[in-house]
């Protein structure tokens, strides 16, 4: 596997903030686009894209793989992911570990699979054959999850870590998702960062969430709060540097709140670094 690029600091890129972005040519290092946002034949969306790539590194983030569903790959749909990758030429391209889907229904949500081994091999296979037709290793993002399967014989962390092996594929490590899988099922997050191998982490997400008392809800519509900035912070001292990102999809403040945050990331960052 050859050494895994570090792009920096960056920042989902959002509709609110087109216009500042071009305008102010703001302190970020790179941009993660919402792929289906950007699978169209022209207009705004990609008027504005194809400016911005001018000017930043983007990378591909998808929520339509499905990758854990019995349905069948649905090879339209990644035909239009290869297409925008063509145009954008992103430094890589990661969707979720998770089903959307069965029988051609969409259900609009990420739901979590059986920590199996019959899901591994489905899982691995299906990312083999992904990989194959995109030409390129892609990066798997661990969800958040509400419910547990009876027939789970594995932890989370366990079934990431073998699909990632068995794919030969990379992995985009959500902090948040792990924080709030960690509070709605009560294990121990550092458990979870222990056990991924730090070679296969590409890219790391920071968000916010709900918190709902006896549960957490991943949202993306506020602050990142106190304990998931310690995790990050526990993240980089055990895995290193990794090209960090902010997403918020709701509520979304300006773009110099969200600056703030990054700025954030980058201390946490450079302290575990000299730490280390």
């Amino acid at each position: 596997m050859q050494n895994k690029p570090y792009l920096g600091f960056g920042l989902g890129l959002r509709t609110d903030h087109y216009a500042t972005i071009l305008e102010d040519k703001p302190l970020i290092d790179w941009f993660e686009i919402l792929t289906e946002n950007y699978l169209v034949a022209g207009g705004k969306p990609l008027y504005f894209l194809d400016q911005i790539a001018e000017h930043y590194p983007i990378v591909m983030h998808g929520v339509s793989l499905s990758i854990g569903s019995t349905d069948p790959i649905d090879w339209e749909y990644l035909s239009q992911v290869k297409n925008l990758a063509n145009r954008v030429r992103p430094k890589w391209i990661s969707d979720h570990l998770c089903w959307t889907g069965i029988q051609g229904k969409n259900t609009h949500d990420l739901l979590p699979l059986p920590y199996t081994e019959e899901a591994i091999i489905h899982v691995a296979d299906r990312i083999k054959q992904v990989q194959d037709f995109l030409n390129q290793q892609i990066l798997i993002e661990n969800v958040s999850s509400y419910l547990t399967y009876n027939e789970s014989s594995l932890t989370e962390w366990d079934f990431l870590k073998e699909i990632s092996e068995r794919a030969d594929c990379l992995i985009l490590l959500d902090v948040n998702n792990i924080y709030v899988s960690s509070v709605n099922h009560e294990f121990n997050p550092l458990d979870y960062i222990a056990a991924i191998p730090p070679e296969r982490i590409y890219q790391i997400h920071l968000a916010g969430h709900s918190n709902m008392g006896d549960y957490i809800i991943d949202t993306h519509d506020d602050a990142i709060v106190d304990p998931v900035w310690d995790l990050y912070a526990a993240t980089i001292r055990k895995v290193g540097l990794v090209s960090t990102m902010i997403e918020r999809d709701d509520n979304i403040p300006s773009l110099s709140v969200l600056l703030s945050e990054l700025d954030r990331a980058r201390k946490i960052a450079k302290t575990m670094e000299v730490a280390a």
